[in-house]
């Protein structure tokens, strides 16, 4: 099923469960836009709500996964310039809220496949994702040093988590471009596959997922957000009152069948 995005600029279909979105300005490298973000944002949300979707999938055409804001813009924004400090401080963090930072909050899981390249406030959607999945050819930069920026939508807290201190320091301050094999090596991405394969393979891991328990996989992401900052025996506690829920689910009763028969099980989301 086809979703109407209100823009060409992004494209998003509902197939097995998966919601397919697909950053489409390809001669822009997929360049964050004044319609392609607007569009982005509401589909996070709308399709983060949607019962009939188990899992994101959010992808690149062309060559490219997203080069972030559009730098040939950058020195012209019109509509910013009678706005004071302030205003512009607002605005952009009520962007960041409701693009990464609702991606990070969506309760299903969010995959990213990356065909290219994905820089600056790319990379921050793809690292937004719980789970990337990069074509061979595909890399990855910061980008921000290049043109004399700090970062944003939450770069340096999603790249910290992702490959530690240390390393996302080096990637910060160098802005160097980060090859698929490096990318996996230092845990940027989960996995690399052929270029052919990226798009076939990544719609295949978000369909299995979407088919998963969805109670449990709501559960184990609080659990894991919750890791990075809840000491241990919170942990536990919280753990203990989301694994107990579980087992009052539908989906837990008809894994426990399934087992007991001998085939795969069914679920139903509740």
């Amino acid at each position: 099923m086809d979703i109407d995005t209100g823009t060409n600029e992004l494209l998003c279909s509902v197939h097995d469960g998966v919601a397919l979105i697909t950053l489409n300005r390809p001669e822009a490298r997929n360049a964050m836009s004044d319609r392609l973000t607007p569009a982005l944002r509401t589909q996070i949300k709308e399709r983060g709500a949607d019962p009939a979707v188990g899992a994101l999938l959010i992808t690149g055409a062309g060559t490219a996964f997203c080069s972030g804001g559009d730098v040939k813009g950058m020195g012209d924004r019109s509509s910013k310039k009678d706005m004071s400090i302030d205003e512009r401080v607002a605005d952009l963090k009520w962007r960041q809220a409701n693009l990464t930072g609702a991606l990070v909050g969506v309760r299903k899981p969010t995959i990213a496949a990356l065909p290219g390249a994905a820089a600056g406030a790319g990379l921050a959607i793809a690292l937004a994702c719980d789970i990337r999945i990069a074509a061979a050819s595909a890399f990855v930069s910061t980008g921000y040093a290049r043109v004399g920026l700090s970062g944003d939508y939450g770069i340096a807290w999603l790249l910290t988590r992702a490959v530690g201190s240390v390393r996302a320091r080096e990637l910060m301050f160098t802005a160097e471009r980060v090859d698929a094999e490096r990318c996996e090596r230092i845990g940027l991405v989960n996995r690399v596959v052929p270029d052919d394969r990226l798009q076939a393979e990544a719609f295949a891991f978000a369909k299995a997922l979407a088919a998963g328990p969805r109670v449990a996989i709501r559960s184990m992401k609080d659990n894991l957000d919750e890791a990075l900052h809840v000491d241990y025996a919170t942990a536990l506690d919280r753990e203990a009152e989301r694994l107990v829920a579980c087992s009052h689910t539908e989906d837990h009763k008809e894994a426990v069948r399934a087992f007991v028969e001998k085939r795969a099980p069914v679920f139903v989301g509740r």
